[in-house]
């Protein structure tokens, strides 16, 4: 039992953390301060005002045994602008990506690949056509990988949002 138990606590896994906070200046600082100082990596961080209110919700998308989330969960707790941290495990996930390709690559083909990833084409000049799709972040990483034939311009993705099922 000991050595599942150690195994459980050394297996690395994907957690998403929501912090509610206080939107004044400084937070966001302090808070990716608290990461990087103890060497904890965020692999995806987004930022909004809750509407109505004085706070901010920040979604954060980390990766570490248990002993990492716990620790980073309660670092974040006693930080003075921190109102609640919520470690997710059951939420729904959506990124959003905005591509820009060359003209000179086959429309069709890239409308429908963008389809297939809950995305359109948003935009067509004379030089260039972008495309956006929402979806999951491992299928935006999939779209961004197939795009890549194509020789995109440039390449923006939103960072993750998540809600809890």
């Amino acid at each position: 039992m000991n050595n599942f138990n150690h195994y459980y606590d050394s297996e690395t896994t994907r957690r998403v953390v929501s912090v509610i906070v206080i939107n004044e200046h400084n937070v966001l600082s302090r808070i990716v301060g608290l990461f990087s100082a103890r060497g904890y990596n965020i692999d995806s961080l987004t930022v909004s005002p809750i509407v109505g209110t004085e706070y901010s919700r920040m979604t954060i998308v980390t990766t570490g045994d248990k002993r990492v989330i716990d620790q980073i969960v309660k670092q974040l707790n006693k930080l003075i602008p921190v109102l609640r941290v919520n470690e997710h495990l059951n939420v729904i996930e959506k990124e959003t990506v905005l591509i820009k390709i060359p003209i000179d690559q086959p429309l069709s083909e890239i409308e429908v690949i963008a389809r297939a990833y809950n995305g359109h084409i948003q935009h067509v000049t004379e030089n260039a056509i972008v495309i956006s799709a929402t979806d999951a972040p491992s299928r935006i990483a999939n779209l961004t990988n197939i795009m890549n034939k194509f020789k995109p311009l440039e390449v923006v993705r939103s960072g993750v949002v998540a809600m809890e099922r």
